[in-house]
């Protein structure tokens, strides 16, 4: 009996590495295609590597060939524009196209929770969510006008052990350390949902040649809520230290610095948690298992097993250090 194919469009990023790696495991015959410069996630092995830019359609047109696949998931389309050059190239040789859209598509902020699949479309605030949403678009009326068998997947805030949560990255550790306060966007009460990689990856994969996927959309995140408080003390804790939390409002984040409020604004600023009984439906044995201490152990891990890794951002700490200048309050 012949395996069913998968080719990962994409494939050695947070998310697409761990979905490789589970369905290599779950007996795919797993193809990925990028430009083959990855070193920090490498394609494990058994893996097949089409070598092609993904920005480029003559390229990935060449890089595809002639074959043809049972399923394939794009992980690295942004724009409808995107889809379509991958649909111009694929649609009539796969059985079903998963496109990997986003939960910050969702309204926002959100009208009522927990956020369910029903929830509206519509964020004004972040340019890469209204893409997201016109990618949706235009999947949605290809399956509707000509059949296309598509899927359509919403991450939220998923991470490996490479990822800090938090804008800034090691830079927040690094002010950590050296005892400096650290930025909190809002008052750091708001509940934020964080999905380790591993966990996506088991739901994500039961979707992969599911008849039921086909034509529907699906958010696959974990069911533990924390505060943006909880997930920076969380990360301190594991790092050893008791740092300094200083609340900054998201719109004053945003005029100091819009790339960083773009995000806030957009998605993190604002309550999201996920009911995820439509994805268990039809991957009935999906838990998310990896709660975020966990997951910052491994975070810290790696960042301490290479001090090349620890980079800081000069930029964001000067804006983090005017940005405290101006909120901080004595500590209690």
């Amino acid at each position: 009996m012949t395996s069913p194919s998968v080719l990962f469009l994409g494939g050695t990023g947070i998310i697409s590495t761990a979905c490789t790696t589970r369905a290599l495991a779950q007996g795919w015959e797993v193809t990925v295609l990028n430009r083959g410069t990855s070193t920090t996630r490498p394609v494990p092995e058994g893996v097949r590597t089409l070598v092609g830019d993904l920005s480029d359609p003559a390229s990935f047109r060449s890089a595809v060939g002639d074959r043809a696949f049972d399923v394939v998931a794009d992980f690295r389309a942004f724009t409808p524009e995107h889809v379509q050059s991958r649909l111009d190239v694929l649609e009539g040789r796969t059985g079903q196209y998963v496109f990997i859209s986003s939960a910050s598509a969702y309204q926002t902020p959100p009208g009522r929770m927990p956020v369910r699949e029903s929830t509206p479309l519509h964020n004004p605030f972040w340019q890469y969510s209204r893409d997201k949403i016109a990618c949706e678009e235009l999947l949605t009326a290809a399956y509707r006008e000509r059949g296309l068998p598509m899927t359509i997947v919403r991450p939220s805030h998923t991470y490996d052990h490479t990822l800090l949560p938090f804008d800034g990255g090691w830079t927040v550790v690094d002010r950590m350390r050296r005892g400096v306060p650290v930025v909190v966007p809002g008052d750091g009460t708001s509940l934020w949902t964080l999905t380790h990689h591993t966990d996506f990856a088991h739901a994500f994969v039961g979707l992969l040649g599911h008849p039921a996927a086909i034509g529907d959309s699906f958010h696959i995140t974990s069911d533990e809520w924390l505060s943006w408080n909880e997930i920076f003390l969380t990360v301190a804790r594991v790092a050893g230290l008791d740092p300094e939390l200083v609340h900054v409002p998201s719109d004053v984040i945003n005029e100091a610095d819009p790339e960083w409020g773009d995000g806030l604004i957009g998605d993190k600023a604002h309550t999201m948690i996920f009911d995820n009984t439509k994805v268990k439906r039809l991957v009935p044995d999906y838990v998310a298992k990896v709660p975020f201490v966990q997951g910052a152990r491994e975070i810290m891990a790696w960042f301490d097993a290479d001090p090349a890794r620890q980079q800081v951002d000069a930029a964001m700490d000067a804006t983090m250090d005017a940005l405290v200048e101006r909120f901080r309050v004595a500590r209690a």
